[in-house]
C-alpha cells in the first residue's frame, strides 16, 4: 500500500507504534472539537490525480446525473414546522456519480477494503469495529461536480462520512460546515434558519487538497460544498462503512440515488 498512501506521515499500518497512537489521539481530538478530521496527502497527490484521470471517461459516458431540489433534511416536510419555515428553505444539488461496480481495478477500491484503514477509522470514531458495506453499488461512490454545480446544505443520515478527494476544481469547491448545530434532543430550527440566511458566526470552511482523507460527523453538523468554478471538475470518492455487517440499500434507495437497482 506504500505505492498509494503516505504511510511515513500516516503510519496506520503500524497501529502499535507511538507515531500511530499519536495520530489516533489527534484525530479523536479533532473529531471532538470540530466534528471532523482531515489528513492532507493521505493518498499521494499524484496517485489521486491518476485515479481521477482514469475514471473521467467512464464518468462522462456512464455517470448518473443526480439533480434534485431539497431542504437541509432531505425530507418533504417536518411535522413540527410550518411549510414556509426558513429552516425548510429549498435549494438545488447537482452531481454525477459512479458506483462501486463501475470503478474497476482503481486505487479507490483497493484502499477501501484495506484492513488497516478500516481498523484505523473504527478506532478514531470510537467504534468497536467497522465493516465494509455489502451493497454492490453504494459501498464506494465517486462523485464529480462540474462548473456551476454544488452539493448543497444537508445533514447526513449516517453518523460518519469518509471521503478521499481525487481532484480539486480551479476555484470553489470549499467544504463549509457548522459543528454540532443540533443535538438528538434539540433540533435548533432557529439556528438552522440563521445558518441558511448566512448569519451564523460559527460557520467554518476548509479547502481540501487532492489526496486528503476526511472523516466527518455529519449527522448533527450541516455542511455543503460551495459552487464549482472553472473547467476542472471536483472529483471525490465516498467510502461507506457501518458498525454492523451486511448493510445494503433498498431497491428504492438505489434507484433514487443511482437511477438503477442493480
Amino acid at each position: 500500500m506504500q505505492h498509494l498512501l503516505d504511510l511515513a506521515t500516516y503510519p496506520i499500518d503500524r497501529p502499535d507504534s507511538d507515531e500511530c497512537k499519536a495520530l489516533i489521539e489527534r484525530c479523536r481530538a479533532d473529531l471532538a472539537a470540530h466534528g471532523m478530521y482531515n489528513l492532507d496527502g493521505f493518498l499521494k497527490p499524484e496517485v489521486a490525480q491518476a485515479a481521477a484521470d482514469d475514471l473521467k471517461s467512464t464518468m462522462a459516458s456512464a455517470g448518473f446525473t443526480h439533480s434534485r431540489m431539497h431542504n437541509i433534511y432531505f425530507k418533504k416536510d417536518l411535522p413540527d414546522l410550518a411549510p414556509d419555515h426558513p429552516a425548510l428553505t429549498r435549494f438545488q444539488t447537482v452531481n454525477h456519480t459512479l458506483c462501486a461496480d463501475q470503478l474497476g481495478a482503481s486505487p479507490v477500491t483497493e484502499i477501501y477494503a484495506w484492513p488497516p484503514l478500516v481498523d484505523f477509522l473504527a478506532v478514531t470514531m470510537g467504534k468497536r469495529a467497522l465493516f465494509a458495506m455489502d451493497d454492490p453499488l453504494a459501498r464506494i461512490n465517486v462523485m464529480a461536480y462540474h462548473e456551476g454545480e454544488t452539493l448543497n446544505w444537508h445533514f447526513d443520515r449516517s453518523e460518519f462520512t469518509t471521503t478521499l478527494l481525487l481532484q480539486a476544481p480551479e476555484a470553489g469547491g470549499d467544504f463549509e460546515y457548522r459543528t454540532d448545530l443540533r443535538t438528538a434532543d434539540n433540533p435548533n430550527y432557529e439556528g438552522v434558519a440563521r445558518l441558511l440566511r448566512n448569519e451564523d458566526p460559527d460557520l467554518r470552511a476548509i479547502t481540501p487538497t487532492p489526496g486528503a482523507l476526511n472523516v466527518f460527523r455529519g449527522i448533527n453538523t450541516p455542511h455543503r460544498v460551495t459552487r464549482i468554478r472553472g473547467n476542472r471538475e471536483r472529483m471525490i470518492a465516498v467510502f461507506s462503512y457501518y458498525d454492523k455487517p451486511g448493510v445494503t440499500f433498498s431497491e428504492e434507495e438505489r434507484i433514487g440515488f443511482y437511477g438503477r437497482s442493480a
